[in-house]
């Protein structure tokens, strides 16, 4: 989200009708993206042989993380005065910028890993699937603020939505929907792959998000209004971190395949051994056990590895 100091009023409803507790649909669909992405995550850990109380201390620790260096991200690369970065006025006037998020997000991702000494690309191709969503849907908070769009579309044929989209009198390319629809794509992806494939090597859908992301970000900020661009010092610093993601996505990817080709002699899977590489169940602390569940792939394959949940008693 990119707002100037002369944006209008941000819409908002007034909860149970009471004029003094006011809160903005921005906020409302932000909220609506982070509840379904911890959904998507919860369900492909627990697809994918990793323990769903583990997802819970992960968006604990990277949700406020990720809130503040999302803010952060667009207060630099904005320009806006220091004292002004945290303050109500100025934060009411809107200015988030999702790949501070992104950054914030992965730091913090990995610092949970690491303490929790959990194989951080096992867990992340969970967590990008949800984080995608979130930001597909996000953009819909655009679109009620009435913002991140294009140039004037001049041509009355094409002056519909989804095509464009009407700021007051005019009509502009609606580039916060055609980021929506392709982030949408791209989680679908992401869930499908995740869902299905267990092969090794891990860090597939993590490589994949940020080329996919990147790539994304890379083409539709040029495009946009200037006035929706970060640009501190005449750099534009989200489509310079754009580039970023979209490289390292592809360095990443590169330096999979290629370490499974030496280690296990095939660049998906493995030709020496276990094949899969989600065979290890992943506990969130000593106490947790692994129970059967028909929705962990890894159940059918090594039911040995798996105890039957005790069902509980009926209070008498």
């Amino acid at each position: 989200m990119n707002c100037t100091d002369n944006c209008p009023i941000v819409p908002h409803f007034h909860l149970f009708g009471i004029p003094e507790v006011a809160i903005t649909y921005y906020a409302t669909i932000i909220l609506c993206g982070m509840i379904a992405a911890f959904v998507i995550i919860a369900l492909l850990f627990k697809r994918r042989n990793i323990s769903i109380d583990l997802a819970l201390t992960y968006f604990c620790v990277g949700l406020p993380v990720a809130l503040v260096t999302t803010r952060l991200f667009y207060c630099i690369t904005g320009g806006v005065p220091i004292q002004e970065w945290f303050s109500f006025e100025s934060i009411s006037r809107g200015g988030l910028s999702i790949i501070g998020g992104i950054i914030g997000g992965t730091a913090a991702v990995a610092g949970v890993s690491a303490l929790k000494k959990v194989n951080f690309l096992r867990v992340g191709d969970c967590i990008v699937v949800g984080l995608v969503f979130a930001q597909a849907v996000g953009r819909w908070g655009n679109f009620v603020n009435g913002e991140v769009y294009g140039l004037e579309v001049l041509d009355p044929a094409l002056q519909w939505f989804p095509m464009a989209v009407q700021i007051g009198e005019k009509w502009h390319y609606a580039f916060f929907f055609y980021e929506s629809a392709f982030n949408m794509c791209l989680a679908a992806a992401l869930f499908v792959n995740g869902w299905l494939n267990d092969k090794k090597p891990n860090g597939i859908n993590t490589a994949l998000y940020f080329i996919g992301y990147g790539l994304i970000r890379t083409i539709m900020e040029p495009l946009r209004m200037k006035d929706f661009i970060l640009s501190a010092g005449d750099v534009p610093w989200s489509l310079v971190f754009s580039i970023v993601l979209l490289v390292g996505g592809l360095a990443l990817l590169t330096y999979l395949l290629i370490n499974n080709k030496k280690k296990e002699g095939k660049l998906f899977g493995s030709a020496t051994g276990e094949a899969s590489g989600i065979v290890q169940y992943i506990k969130d602390g000593k106490d947790d056990e692994a129970y059967f569940s028909k929705i962990n792939m890894m159940c059918k394959k090594h039911p040995e590895n798996y105890k039957e949940k005790p069902k509980k008693e009926k209070k008498q």
